[in-house]
């Protein structure tokens, strides 16, 4: 019985975790809106909250990028099994800029507001469970 309300938590928190990444990585796109050849970079979530739950473990093992030359950079890989951040890509220019940054802020405010209005959904979620949990605790 204890486990199912866990692991109903443990969802949720993992949902909220995922939210605040991704809130983390949208504010890192709009604050880099005009830096020169700066590609946007987002995930998407229902793929990102499958890989936490486990139950899209085949997309959780992702390769490192191969170096060609000494001369590359290491790439960090994000998505792989022992880390709880999800993989991050990249998102496609709308409209193609000179300095060729593809951070489009009409996208970014958008995805920003969204994922803000489904954080705090998720907290009041956790919020009312918990409550409920206590009231039965405590016989109310």
């Amino acid at each position: 019985m204890l486990d199912k309300l866990v692991n109903s938590l443990d969802f949720q928190s993992r949902a909220l975790m995922l939210r605040a990444e991704r809130q983390r990585v949208l504010a890192s796109n709009i604050a880099n809106a005009d830096t020169p050849g700066y590609t946007a970079r987002d995930y998407k979530f229902g793929d990102a909250l499958r890989t936490a739950t486990g139950q899209g473990s085949s997309m959780a093992v992702t390769m490192a990028p191969a170096q060609t030359s000494s001369r590359h950079m290491e790439l960090p890989t994000i998505g792989t099994l022992n880390s709880d951040k999800p993989e991050l890509g990249y998102s496609v220019a709308a409209q193609p800029s000179l300095d060729g940054n593809s951070v489009d802020m009409d996208r970014e405010r958008a995805n920003f507001v969204d994922n803000t209005v489904r954080y705090e959904a998720a907290l009041r979620f956790i919020n009312g469970q918990s409550k409920t949990m206590l009231s039965a605790i405590q016989g109310q």
